[in-house]
């Protein structure tokens, strides 16, 4: 049944009908059987319309266009989104006056029946950043701390705070920190160290580079099997410790994929070795890859139906063997399409070598050839047989979608498509990010779900959970890189949005600022859920992988494409190591030309040898280890608002894009100036080189607060045609924004005489 506010329109949501009750009780009431009246807690994310100061209360628009009035009390408390190892941000004081229209907040209160409907009373509001249209998670270096929190977490659970030793590591780890059982598993090794490697990429603190380096040659040493005679190397599954021996485990032990080995272990056995890889070059981990590659090409692929078995039995390494069972001659998601940001893209960045983007290309070919399932369900197909027939009843996943893998398609093809385009690519990704917010996301709350039906059954108005509603870290991971990466390579304003509302919910609810680090999952309305293995920090499930790849690339995202902020990243090759001793620094697939180094230390001292463009750095040829700090920066200049007074007369100088990334800057600087009350605005547009309907409506906003005498003027001077035809569309009478081909403060000092000739 629909829940509905106040102020709710009737088609937001319609009352339900009254029920006559078969057998009235002997205290009859008034009160439908189906009619929800009870209170109870929830949270609602969206957008400001209008605060009401004499009815203390405000409306509020959800991501899907729904409105709510939202009651504040005396007792109504607010604070601002903080960073891991951050205070508390108290904003309770001053949460009134930063309720403005426009800007995003999440808050958490109770719905209380009256009147047939409900109506809401805020107990906690939560504002993603301090500002009207500021979000906390686009300051250049709030990944970066995060990161570094996260990874000392990690660091201090396993190996203390003294030198990290792996004989040590355990899988699971408890929610304060504290290690559990006797287990080490390849790829909770290997996605620790993916982890450890992200954040000395991004930190340059010495002992996490160290921690995985060692952890590199313990999985090396402890749970690799080369096969010489085949050419192949594999991995095995766990250990199990018992000093001083150890127990190898081949095949998995768990029930999707019992007594099998499981093509996803394999390729997450790469994930930390080949970051690594990017960082110190080493020759014996290229040896390891190109080894596995070979496993999963000889045995894993397919060559008469193409993709890769998602199992192969442990003893004839056959993925079609009959003791596979319900595993037998299958191919999934993980078997295809996790080679690709696992391993596959971070060994081509590392060498560049065209075998690993013809991998990459052959897997986006299979992936958009056969996943898309738009006859059936808004959702990708994920299980096939052999044939690629779709494969609707094994295990738990029967005809049920996993939202998060859906979005990590539309991430990865936007990827590729950098580097070898393909319309095609483009086409699936647009199309899974446009669909799936209605099917996947949580348009009351924020968030993104977990496992869902693929087709709504007969008069299902709303997509069913498999198991729950609740959201897990990794899935909010999947949206938020994908829609940051589709806004910056397009452009996309609903894409930013979208992807500004995925990382604001995770950054609100998912950090534990008592033990450290993140929860597994939250509820819907974003309380923390500890119950069972999801309470713990370190399981097979968890292991430092997903976190540490949102932070590493949202920071790419975030600063590079879409903030146009400098990203540092850190090196340090084996001495002697990479061919012709260049380095490769990209740190992702990126639009081409859209990145070059600014910058380069050695040892912190700055260092001239390098390509800019070609993003690559000639490395000191001396048999010397290095430590190399590289800026990698945004070819485009970051767009720019520059504000001087000539009397009352306020005149900004715009530069750059004027889009849905750099608006709140422009309504900031905009809002300082309006307090100065002008009596005129000027704004110099010839180095403005494009204008959003966003940033207009700053403009016109702006207008309608400033005094409505003919006096009182806003003035577009000298604007490009494309600048000057937005504006005029949206102000065709130019009776709110003049646009002027040219406006002389010197002729008309107070900006009150003779107005400017219009074009």
């Amino acid at each position: 049944m629909a829940v509905k506010t106040g102020s709710v329109p009737a088609k937001t949501a319609a009352k339900t009908s009254a029920k006559p009750s078969a057998k009235p009780s002997a205290k009859a009431t008034a009160k439908p059987r189906d009619v929800m009246a009870f209170s109870f807690a929830d949270t609602i994310a969206g957008y400001v319309k209008r605060y009401d100061r004499n009815a203390d209360s405000f409306t509020m628009e959800t991501s899907d266009g729904r409105e709510f009035t939202v009651g504040l009390t005396d007792t109504t408390g607010a604070n601002i989104v903080r960073n891991l190892g951050e205070p508390y941000v108290d904003a309770t004081a001053q949460m009134r006056d930063m309720i403005v229209p426009g800007r995003y907040l999440f808050t958490y209160g109770i719905f209380y029946p009256q009147g047939g409907t409900h109506v809401y009373d805020a107990k906690m509001l939560t504002f993603p950043g301090a500002h009207a249209h500021d979000f906390v998670h686009e300051k250049p270096d709030w990944w970066v701390k995060q990161i570094y929190q996260m990874a000392d977490f990690y660091y201090r659970s396993q190996f203390g705070d003294g030198e990290p030793n792996w004989r040590e590591y355990r899988v699971g780890i408890d929610m304060t920190g504290n290690k559990m059982g006797d287990r080490q598993e390849t790829d909770t090794i290997s996605r620790l160290i993916y982890g450890l490697s992200s954040a000395y990429q991004m930190t340059g603190e010495d002992r996490f580079l160290k921690a995985a380096e060692t952890g590199v040659d313990y999985l090396r040493e402890h749970l690799r099997n080369v096969d010489s005679s085949e050419g192949i190397t594999y991995w095995y599954h766990a250990i199990e410790i018992d000093e001083p021996s150890e127990k190898k485990i081949l095949a998995s032990e768990f029930g999707d994929d019992y007594q099998a080995i499981p093509a996803y272990e394999q390729i997450y056995a790469l994930v930390g070795p080949t970051q690594l890889f990017r960082i110190n070059g080493d020759p014996r981990i290229k040896e390891d890859i190109d080894s596995t590659i070979s496993l999963f090409e000889r045995f894993f692929y397919d060559p008469a139906n193409g993709g890769y078995w998602s199992h192969l039995d442990p003893i004839s390494f056959d993925g079609k063997s009959d003791a596979l069972g319900r595993n037998r001659a299958r191919k999934n998601w993980n078997s295809v399409g996790d080679h690709v940001p696992a391993y596959l893209i971070n060994a081509w960045l590392a060498t560049g070598e065209d075998k690993y983007m013809d991998m990459l290309v052959a897997v986006a070919d299979t992936i958009e050839q056969h996943f898309p399932d738009d006859a059936n369900s808004p959702f990708v197909q994920e299980r096939f047989h052999e044939d690629w027939s779709h494969d609707l009843t094994w295990g738990w996943q029967q005809n049920r979608a996993v939202v998060g893998h859906n979005l990590k398609i539309a991430w990865n093809l936007m990827r590729i498509h950098h580097a070898r385009p393909h319309s095609n690519y483009v086409a699936l990704a647009n199309k899974i990010n446009t669909t799936m917010p209605e099917f996947g996301s949580d348009q009351q709350r924020g968030g993104w779900y977990d496992v869902v039906d693929r087709v709504r059954g007969k008069n299902h108005e709303a997509t069913r959970f498999t198991w729950h509603d609740r959201k897990a870290w990794w899935q909010q991971e999947q949206a938020i890189l994908a829609y940051q990466i589709m806004a910056g390579s397009t452009g996309d304003e609903d894409a930013l949005r979208l992807g500004r509302e995925a990382a604001a919910f995770y950054n609100a609810f998912f950090f534990d600022y008592e033990e450290g680090s993140v929860y597994f999952n939250v509820l819907a309305n974003g309380i923390p859920y500890l119950l069972g293995t999801e309470r713990q920090k370190g399981s097979h499930s968890m292991a430092g992988y997903h976190s540490f790849e949102l932070a590493f690339l949202s920071t790419v995202y975030s600063n590079l494409l879409t903030t146009k902020e400098p990203m540092d990243l850190w090196f340090s090759p084996l001495p002697g190591v990479l061919p012709n001793n260049t380095m490769r620094v990209s740190p992702d697939i990126l639009p081409p030309g859209s990145i070059r180094i600014g910058e380069v230390e050695v040892d912190g001292k700055p260092y001239a040898d390098f390509d800019a463009d070609e993003l690559t750095v000639h490395v000191p040829d001396d048999k010397t280890r290095h430590k190399i700090r590289v800026r990698v920066v945004p070819t485009i200049d970051p767009f720019e608002v520059r504000t001087v007074f000539e009397g009352t007369v306020a005149e900004m100088t715009l530069t750059g894009k004027l889009d849905m990334s750099t608006f709140g800057v422009f309504q900031t600087e905009v809002e300082s100036v309006l307090a100065k009350k002008p009596s005129r605005l000027v704004l110099n547009l010839q180095d403005l080189d494009s204008i959003a309907n966003v940033g207009i409506r700053v403009l016109l906003f702006a207008r309608q607060r400033m005094d409505i005498s003919d006096r009182a003027d806003i003035y577009a001077v000298a604007p490009n045609p494309a600048v000057a035809e937005a504006l005029r569309k949206a102000d065709p009478d130019q009776e709110d924004i003049n646009v002027v081909e040219s406006y002389d403060p010197y002729r008309d000092p107070d900006g009150l005489g003779k107005r400017p000739t219009k074009k």
